[in-house]
């Protein structure tokens, strides 16, 4: 049994090595084919795109770790501050 596993975690890293050369091979002949440049602006796009989508991710989750605490805070008593109104914890004004 323990020869299984060993095959299954071999056959998915030389998977993951296949696919990994070839998105490097691909990289590499669209490098080949344009300008710096345009390699750049390519390269700043998929930044963006990533930068994006992390940014959406932190939200999501801050979201719901925001919905879990004010849960637990409706549970135990508290009351919840409504969403989007913040408390700076003083009362004078800025």
């Amino acid at each position: 049994m323990p020869l299984h596993g060993l095959l299954g975690k071999a056959a998915t890293t030389v998977v993951t090595g296949a696919v990994g050369a070839a998105a490097y091979d691909l990289a590499r002949k669209a490098v080949a084919k344009s300008s710096p440049r345009d390699t750049a602006v390519v390269l700043t796009s998929w930044g963006l795109r990533g930068t994006r989508r992390a940014e959406a991710a932190a939200e999501n989750a801050r979201l719901a770790v925001a919905d879990v605490v004010a849960e637990a805070k409706g549970r135990i008593g508290e009351e919840v501050t409504p969403p989007g109104t913040a408390d700076a914890g003083h009362s004078h004004e800025h």
